[in-house]
């Protein structure tokens, strides 16, 4: 089955044709053509991102993004086409909010074959809306314009099965998964513990009360005068002082939140209000000093998604962890739960996403709408629309 994956749920416009074979119990995954691009440097200058911006974006890329994963893919085929009235009228409404998108589209359409895929997967959420409307309408227009059904993808499901994917390169694989399977997902909008004890079937454990994780980050990273995106940088910063088997001694100690209260829920925001306090009683920090605290910030961090995650594999009686989202990639996160699974719970399995599934990606999209493909879980076009908060559980 081929899958063409649309991913528009922030500010990473991603296009991915994948060819999945097999079934829930044991599936291949090989990475046709891959094409993203980042808007990290647009929003720079907001310190975060900037909704309407993130919109604009996404139109103006969707078009030049799905023929360059065509062409990687092989499955670009140049040809004339007459497009009916009804279809072109149809196109123009779907993107009526998108300047300059219907016209990128319908010149594609009218140049190209029908590619040979099998549907269409698109994020509907969580995400921001004014992003997600902008992937969703496309996806409706090539469904319409190719005859092509649309599955929509929940974007932390997406998450969670390419924290599952092993693999190198183009060629994935979700096997030999032991369940029940907890989920860690953490994020700039997400900290949530989602228990997985049916393929596919999603029970909350616990969430972030206040901030998610990733929010906390950037916020820290904006305190210490450090660019965005901040979580990259505060963990530069703390890594610059990590050395093997010798702690950092700093002279800054920060909150736990949460730790020891006995649920698997999170809250940051009042870690987040320590660091502020700490710097309004003095007048700025050398590098070091940044460093110092943000090493200490980031021990927080991983104390209380550890204690927390630890509590729910004990809960719950989960066989394999899985970690998703993009502060997965945070080095110390992972250093930390791969050497305290290894020690406190050696029968679950730990599985992390490689560093490009990380982030936000077509790919993962294209994970999950296969699954809910085989399954025979397509969108009504009518009905499909974006979902700001759309829950995984």
């Amino acid at each position: 089955m081929k899958i063409l994956a649309i991913e528009t749920s922030c500010d990473e416009t991603a296009i991915a044709v994948v060819d999945a074979t097999g079934d829930e119990k044991a599936a291949q995954f090989r990475v046709l053509g891959n094409a993203l691009l980042s808007q990290v440097e647009i929003h720079k200058e907001y310190g975060g991102v900037f909704p309407a911006l993130a919109k604009r974006e996404h139109a103006k890329n969707l078009v030049p993004l799905l023929e360059a994963a065509l062409e990687e893919a092989e499955l670009l085929r140049e040809d004339t086409q007459a497009i009916s009235q009804e279809t072109h009228d149809a196109i123009t409404k779907l993107l009526e909010r998108e300047p300059t998108l219907d016209e990128q589209l319908l010149a594609f359409l009218a140049e190209t074959e029908t590619p040979e895929i099998d549907a269409i997967a698109v994020t509907a959420g969580p995400g921001l809306e004014p992003a997600l409307w902008v992937g969703i309408n496309f996806a409706k227009a090539l469904a319409l314009a190719w005859q092509k059904p649309i599955v929509a993808v929940n974007h932390m499901e997406g998450h969670v099965l390419a924290a599952l994917a092993r693999g190198e390169g183009d060629a994935l694989e979700i096997k030999d998964v032991a369940m029940p399977v907890l989920a860690l997902l953490i994020s700039g909008g997400h900290t949530e513990l989602v228990l997985m004890k049916e393929w596919l079937a999603y029970e909350l454990l616990g969430q972030t009360r206040d901030d998610a994780v990733g929010e906390a980050y950037d916020k820290v990273a904006r305190m210490l005068g450090l660019p965005y995106p901040g979580g990259p940088e505060v963990s530069r910063l703390s890594e610059s002082l990590r050395t093997p088997d010798v702690g950092c001694p700093t002279p800054y100690i920060l909150p736990r939140p949460m730790l020891h209260d006995g649920t698997c829920d999170f809250s940051f925001a009042g870690l987040k209000t320590a660091v502020l306090y700490l710097l309004k009683d003095r007048d700025g920090l050398s590098d070091d000093e940044k460093a110092q605290l943000a090493y200490e910030f980031e021990n927080a961090v991983a104390d209380v998604l550890w204690k927390k995650t630890s509590r729910a594999l004990l809960d719950s009686g989960a066989r394999t962890l899985v970690i998703g989202g993009g502060v997965s990639a945070n080095t110390h996160i992972r250093r930390v739960f791969t050497e305290k699974i290894a020690s406190e719970h050696p029968g679950v399995e730990l599985r992390i996403p490689s560093a490009a599934l990380t982030t936000d990606n077509a790919i993962m999209i294209a994970l999950s709408g296969f699954y809910r493909a085989l399954r025979k879980e397509f969108a009504d076009p009518a009905a499909l629309s974006a979902s700001g908060t759309r829950s995984l559980a």
